[in-house]
């Protein structure tokens, strides 16, 4: 897998019914997980999304996630890009490069679901995700 850079958008408890509307316009193929899925102790949210891609036919890539508790969800700041891969050499560098003057807000280490993952908003005020697929 190449590296790939995509918009993510968060949603306030609809993310499935929005990313379910964007595959019946573009098509393809749709993997999503719920914080259920991944051993979210508040049942409020079991069933919410955690992560959701959309890979269509044309070749674009769109991920979606309900905001959870306790984080702020403002319609027009919802929507981080998000850079993502296997390539853990190319995606700390581009790491390193963005967090260069900005802030990190969820720092690039593994996660539950086995990847390494980190969040951040870099010195223009542009947040990022930063996803190493499979990291060890």
């Amino acid at each position: 897998m190449t590296s790939r850079l995509n918009p993510y958008i968060a949603f306030s408890g609809n993310a499935r019914e929005a990313i379910e509307f964007y595959q019946s316009i573009f098509g393809g193929d749709l993997t999503l997980h719920t914080f259920g899925q991944f051993g979210a102790p508040d049942p409020a949210i079991a069933d919410q999304v955690m992560h959701a891609q959309l890979e269509t036919p044309q070749g674009y890539t769109l991920m979606v996630s309900d905001t959870p508790p306790g984080m702020s969800h403002t319609p027009g700041d919802n929507i981080t890009v998000s850079l993502s891969g296997a390539d853990g050499d190319e995606l700390r560098k581009a790491w390193a490069g963005l967090s260069a003057g900005g802030t990190i807000s969820v720092p690039l280490e593994k996660q539950m679901w086995g990847d390494e993952f980190g969040q951040l908003v870099d010195r223009f005020g542009i947040p990022w995700m930063v996803n190493i697929v499979g990291a060890n």
